[in-house]
Order: structure tokens, then sequence, then C-alpha cells
């Protein structure tokens, strides 16, 4: 039979619709493939209805040099939960008050005019790996002295509150690592966070801050999830579900259950040019693969 143009056209069309058949089906396998790879299931989760205790304590610690004092029970504002947030204050009062939080040699907190709100799940909620988010936002953002965080730190840490016999390992050694997922430096810079982990140099109280970390640009008044997660060895870093970071071979480092920490910090000596500074959180949820 002789084939003529029509024929060959007719053929070509054929092939054509035969191999976009094929490739539609070959992406529905690697689509379904990639969902199946990804399903998380949620642990923990809260909404911040209320301050729920089984969830999350005060942490009243003196650490980093910070000029503030952690206060309880939400004290001058600094820990509120309403309309479905949690709000962390730093607060200044205008007059110096006693502090009573110490560092984990004993030593007590000077008298200070700044008060500020840190809670955790240390022994409420602590999980080995998976998946952290935390919706938030920041009230401002660039003023010297700023520094709140949404971070993670090894649950037999030997910084108070001391409340369980194996409490007992030094910052940043295995039992005691940390990820910071969010923390903002004013300082530095306005409208920008840094994420990564601590690398630890196998020595107590002994970690390199830098190495492992990058800052990025994003509106911090305006509502992002920050994560991070365990894949395989590394450990992935996410601002609104979009990966911006990667720790490799990393993850293997923090085997040990971990607890979350949010808080709003005062760094230096440069005073505050507003009243309060305030992070709104407005969920925490932890994952796990199934």
């Amino acid at each position: 039979m002789k084939i003529t143009k029509c024929h060959s056209i007719v053929y070509m069309t054929i092939v054509a619709l035969f191999m976009i058949s094929c490739k539609t089906e070959s992406d529905k396998t690697n689509n379904s493939q990639a969902t199946q790879d990804d399903i998380w299931e949620i642990d923990f989760l809260d909404e911040f209805d209320t301050f729920n205790p089984d969830n999350w304590q005060d942490q009243r610690i003196w650490v980093n040099n910070e000029t503030h004092c952690y206060v309880p029970d939400g004290e001058f504002g600094t820990r509120e939960v309403s309309d479905g947030t949690l709000k962390l204050r730093v607060v200044k009062i205008n007059e110096k008050k006693n502090c009573d939080n110490f560092d984990k040699h004993g030593k007590q907190h000077p008298d200070t005019e700044y008060v500020a709100g840190r809670i955790a799940s240390k022994n409420r909620k602590e999980f080995i790996k998976g998946k952290w988010t935390a919706r938030l936002r920041l009230s401002n953002s660039g003023e010297p002295s700023m520094f709140p965080a949404w971070w993670l730190l090894g649950a037999r840490n030997n910084e108070p509150p001391i409340q369980e016999e194996d409490e007992n390992i030094c910052w940043p050694l295995t039992g005691s690592g940390e990820i910071d997922i969010f923390e903002h430096h004013g300082d530095h810079h306005k409208d920008r966070f840094t994420t990564g982990a601590i690398k630890s140099l196998e020595e107590c109280d002994k970690g390199d801050w830098w190495t492992l970390r990058k800052d990025f640009a994003t509106i911090l008044t305006e509502y992002h999830e920050y994560s991070v997660e365990w894949e395989e060895s590394d450990l992935v870093y996410k601002l609104d579900g979009k990966e911006i970071y990667r720790n490799v071979g990393e993850g293997d480092k923090y085997p040990e259950p971990m607890f979350a920490i949010l808080n709003f910090a005062k760094i230096t000596d440069s005073p505050m040019k507003s009243k309060e500074w305030g992070m709104e959180v407005d969920w925490v949820k932890h994952e796990f693969r199934k």
C-alpha cells in the first residue's frame, strides 16, 4: 500500500498521543510514589485555645547573657493566650526588679527592668526526630537586642529546671543538642531570620554557632510556617513548606528525644525603643512519617 502524506500525519498523531498517555501515567505513578514517601501523621498539635500545662511549662533560666528576667504565669503580660494564639513578650517595666533566674552554675541574674516570656515542652512533649513546625509572626523586627526564637533542645540537657535523674548532659553534647528553627537577630538585620543546627565541638559548653546556619529574608510581621524535619541523615529546614536550607549528614547527630522552646529574649544592653516586643504563635505541631 502506498503511504500518503495523509497516512503519515495520522500515524504521527497516534504515536504522539500514545507517548503523551504514557508520560501522563508515568507522572501519576511518580507523583503517587512521592506522596506515599512523604506522608506525615500528627502526634502533637497545640492550637493555643488555652495555655495547656500538659504541653508546656514556663522555663525560668539565665542563658546567653540575656538582660531580661523570665517571669512565670504571664506576669506583666509576658505570656498570654487569647483569640486562639500564644503571645510571648519582652516588656520594659521602667523599674528594676529582683530576678530569681539562675544559670546552670547557680549564678543569679542581676536586677533588671526587663521581663520576658519563655515556654518549653520539656518533660511534657518530647519526640525523637520527625518534623516540628510552628506558625508565627513578630510584632516588629530589626530593633537592637531583639532575639526571638523557636528551637529544639535535647531532653537530657542539664540546665534548669532539672526534673529527671537523667538530665545531666552538658550543652551541646549528644543528649543535649540544639537545633534552631527560627531566630531573629535584631542587632544585625530587619526582616531576616537565621536557621540551622549548633555544631557540637565535643566539649561541654563548646558549640559552633555559625558553620551550620544561614539567614534568610522574609517579612517577619506576617505569619509564616517555620519547620525542621529529619530526612534520612539530613536536617531539612522549610519556610511555608518549601525547603530553604539543609544540614547534610547532621540528622543522625541528634538521635535523642528533643523538646521545643518558644521565647523572646533581650540579649544586649541596648535600650528598647518601644515598651514591648512580641511574638505571636498560631500553632505548634510535631509529625512523624507513617
